[in-house]
């Protein structure tokens, strides 16, 4: 698929009919169709057309406030999709409403220019809950693009309907300059592509082919992988290539530097998304012109002169406290001063471009050396020193490579910082992947007692669907023992907690399943909870307790009736406590 055509499609999104370019843009890779339904576009003549089970609900009063204008592009189905891909669609009917077996393909211009993950995943199901069929939808929010897709299953209890389940985006598509991972993706969702990977593996030529590709390549975990194993042959040429300190008080081995040295990168390139730290530092045009390296590309200067600045200079030192190293004895000893000045061309502009991130108190940019000497018996881990530099070495080339390069692999890709969830994802790379390849690096490095290394440094990743099932259990046993079911029925109570705290029912209507005087129990029961989390880990635990309570009350209590009023009578409570407390501090306190 030729990429630099998708990117022209994307382009002349903003200077035309939408409908009609969106058309341009699904020719472009590969989706074409007679069959389609003209409307007005406006969003009140959409919704006569496909009207829902339940009208008029908050998501749509959101949906009818946001969106300019929602149009039908064309359906798709079995008899567009051909045997070879090169070949000219067959012949084209009318659209039919009832055809389960076929994409539709839906264009909405919203008002805004931005919407967050969660508004697009709501818009995308109220328009999904009146259409029987599959449904991609391109919106358009300003110069962004965002293609939606909402995962669908049969209901157990109405086989005439489906169930809407994890919503998939494509989030923020620049339309001038959009990022080489958008268009990556958009390619591998072409419809050549596609055909290529049903004959791959071996699936029916038709519709039910064409979603299980869909579904393939927008399957964030294969996304992980894909990255992981890129990401573990980089950390095996670093390895190779990087030279590290061999102090006699304490050498460690490359493993171990490499492996915090993408740890840090990472983590970085996350808050990078939030525009925390400067583009420009990991630009190879930018950066090399602030370096003084004859040959750039042969040289070593970046990661001291950038990186470790970055790292501890920048990320681990207050912002009033940044400047550098006189070049003394303790200057040399201090590991928040600027170093290799010598080796930057250009000091005050990259003194200005790490200016623009902010300190973050934590452990992952401290640095490692001590403030003794290798005579007295310190020694040199991240070798961060204007003495001692030379016993480090990691080219440039290590991060620049056009093909093998660090910076050029995590360029490759989209990251977000909002986790994914069950509900919804965006198909990028989320932060849960730090843990993922920092256990799994760990075991790498020593595969025969990969979980002795780890309890050596207190090491522990949880995978999200283990985080999700303690949730659920706890959870579980929690609400059955605060909270009792009408009928006395102990082990179907449980399994309609667990039916609560299922994010395969998260849009199904709970109250079904629940009585007035159990859903209060329950809301009570939450209102009232304490949560502990003792590994005191990366937070994995108290965050999936609070999507999986969030998800509880939203199934039970739609528009927060009971918890509201929960909340204003114990605040009633405390009030009257606090007042009827003789001593000042617990009065304060109250």
């Amino acid at each position: 698929m030729n990429k630099q055509a998708i990117k022209s499609a994307l382009s002349a999104i903003p200077t035309d009919d939408f409908l009609e370019k969106s058309k341009n843009l699904l020719s472009t890779i590969g989706y074409q169709s007679e069959r389609t339904l003209e409307l007005s576009g406006t969003v009140h003549d959409f919704f006569e057309e496909f009207p829902p089970i339940n009208p008029n609900t908050k998501t749509e009063q959101e949906f009818r406030k946001h969106a300019e204008s929602v149009q039908l592009i064309f359906q798709f189905t079995s008899d567009e999709i051909n045997d070879d891909p090169q070949m000219t669609l067959l012949e084209s009917n009318a659209f039919d409403k009832g055809n389960i077996s076929s994409f539709l393909f839906c264009a909405v211009e919203l008002k805004d220019n931005t919407y967050s993950r969660t508004q697009y995943a709501a818009f995308t199901r109220e328009i999904n809950k009146r259409l029987i069929a599959p449904t991609v939808i391109l919106f358009r929010a300003g110069n962004r693009l965002t293609v939606a897709f909402a995962d669908r299953r049969p209901d157990k209890t109405n086989e005439d309907r489906d169930v809407l389940g994890q919503v998939t985006l494509i989030k923020d598509i620049r339309l001038s300059n959009p990022h080489r991972a958008h268009l990556d993706i958009l390619s591998e969702l072409s419809f050549e592509a596609c055909v290529k990977w049903i004959d791959h593996n071996k699936k029916p030529k038709n519709f039910d082919g064409l979603l299980a590709a869909w579904l393939a390549k927008l399957d964030t975990e294969e996304l992980n992988k894909q990255f992981y194993r890129k990401l573990f042959a980089w950390y095996e040429w670093a390895i190779e290539t990087a030279t590290f300190p061999t102090d006699e008080n304490r050498t460690l081995k490359p493993e171990e530097h490499v492996i915090r040295l993408i740890t840090r990168l990472l983590f970085i390139w996350f808050i990078k998304e939030k525009g925390l730290v400067a583009e420009a530092l990991f630009n190879k045009s930018r950066i090399q012109d602030l370096l003084a390296e004859d040959d750039f590309d042969s040289g070593d200067a970046y990661y001291r002169a950038v990186l470790q600045n970055l790292f501890f200079a920048t990320l681990n030192t207050e912002i009033d406290e940044r400047k550098f190293s006189k070049g003394n004895y303790s200057g040399n000893r201090n590991f928040s001063r600027f170093r290799y000045k010598k080796q930057m061309r250009d000091p005050d502009k990259l003194l200005e471009l790490f200016a623009k991130t902010p300190f973050i108190n934590g452990g992952l940019f401290d640095c490692l050396d001590t403030f003794d000497g290798p005579k007295e018996g310190g020694y040199r881990i991240d070798c961060f020193s204007d003495v001692d530099y030379k016993k480090l070495s990691i080219p440039n080339r290590l991060f620049f490579h056009e093909s093998r390069g660090l910076i050029s692999l995590l360029e490759h890709y989209k990251f977000t910082v909002e986790e994914n969830t069950p509900i919804e994802q965006e198909v990028a790379l989320d932060p849960e992947l730090l843990g993922r390849v920092f256990e799994n690096l760990l075991a790498a490095y020593n595969p025969e007692t990969g979980a002795t290394v780890r309890k050596q440094t207190g090491s522990y990743y949880t995978p999200r669907a283990i985080v999700d099932y303690m949730v659920d259990e706890a959870l579980v046993a929690t609400l059955s023992q605060k909270s009792d079911p009408t009928d006395g029925d102990a082990k179907l109570w449980d399994e309609r907690l667990h039916y609560l705290l299922d994010y395969a029912q998260a849009f199904d209507d709970a109250n079904e399943w629940f009585d007035d005087p159990e859903t209060d129990a329950i809301v009570k029961t939450i209102s009232n909870l304490k949560i502990l989390d003792p590994a005191v880990g990366s937070g994995a635990f108290p965050m999936g307790m609070l999507h999986k309570l969030t998800l509880a009350l939203r199934r039970l209590d739609p528009d927060n009736a009971r918890w509201e009023k929960l909340q204003k009578e114990r605040a009633v409570q405390r009030t009257e406590a606090a007042y009827d407390t003789q001593d000042d501090q617990t009065r304060r306190e109250e």
